[in-house]
């Protein structure tokens, strides 16, 4: 099958037990890797690079670590990165997270049915305590023409899973570097609005660490601000109406400011699924 890159960036606040699964779960894939390239996005801890020591010496010349001298955010890691990927398939992998053992094969395959895809995703499956006590899925439409009605109101690819074709991605400058949080999004919407093409695999390719703090993190004045400049952006644009902006602000400045149980309720209950079987 065709050669692909893995793309991660690990910055010191991870921790090391996180970075260890993760990687293994590359090392575990069913179509290896030939180039795995891993930012460390400043200084790490002893801990942490006594990880990436250990899966060096698994992986041998197919990781290549690239180390940045001070944390300058994840989108200027990540066009880092993909400068320095060799293949033109990069999979995108969070180091808190772990992939399917089947998760990039069964990508590969559907580019090589449909060269003309630019992006694949698929749903995640979210943990807080190990994989397998999954307590939800976040599910994502499957055809460009959905993608497109989802991405005005919600990140239409779960982006710890997406493999995308470098050369498409370069075509719109890649990730910004100036946006806190949500660098996937605006670089889906400009692919997007370049007619690049996407697709999401109708099964869970991942398993997602999804704890209390992943959803603080979806709260907070500094999270609702980046939203409302980010929906701004898609309406200066003309991704969205006006209308929608509106409802959209709103709708994010409800679920920033209510407690953090609240929110988590709210997500749970309306934005994900549970207890539901899938079938490639």
């Amino acid at each position: 099958m065709e050669n692909y890159s893995v793309l991660m960036s690990v910055y010191c606040k991870e921790k090391p037990e996180y970075l260890l699964q993760s990687m293994q779960s590359i090392y575990n894939q069913t179509v290896a890797t030939n180039d795995f390239i891993l930012i460390c996005d400043g200084p790490l801890t002893q801990d942490l690079d006594a990880v990436i020591i250990e899966m060096q010496n698994k992986f041998g010349s197919r990781l290549n670590v690239h180390r940045l001298e001070k944390n300058g955010g994840l989108g200027r890691a990540l066009n880092f990165g993909i400068k320095n990927c060799k293949n033109d398939l990069i999979a995108r992998m969070d180091s808190d997270d772990v992939s399917r053992p089947n998760r990039c094969e069964i990508q590969i395959q559907k580019f090589r049915e449909h060269p003309e895809y630019s992006i694949i995703s698929g749903f995640v499956e979210e943990f807080s305590i190990d994989t397998n006590h999954v307590t939800s899925c976040r599910i994502v439409p499957e055809n460009q023409v959905e993608i497109i009605k989802f991405a005005k109101k919600r990140n239409p690819f779960n982006h710890p899973c997406v493999m995308y074709r470098k050369r498409d991605v370069e075509a719109v400058g890649g990730y910004p570097e100036h946006v806190v949080l949500l660098e996937d999004y605006y670089l889906w919407i400009r692919m997007l609005q370049k007619d690049f093409i996407g697709y999401n695999i109708q099964y869970p390719l991942l398993w997602m660490r999804a704890g209390i703090d992943m959803y603080k993190r979806r709260g907070g004045w500094k999270y609702l601000k980046s939203q409302r400049k980010f929906f701004k952006y898609m309406k200066e644009h003309g991704f969205i109406s006006y209308s929608q902006y509106q409802l959209q602000t709103v709708i994010r400045m409800f679920v920033s400011v209510v407690p953090t149980p609240i929110r988590i309720f709210l997500f749970k209950k309306k934005l994900r699924v549970i207890n539901r079987e899938y079938k490639l």
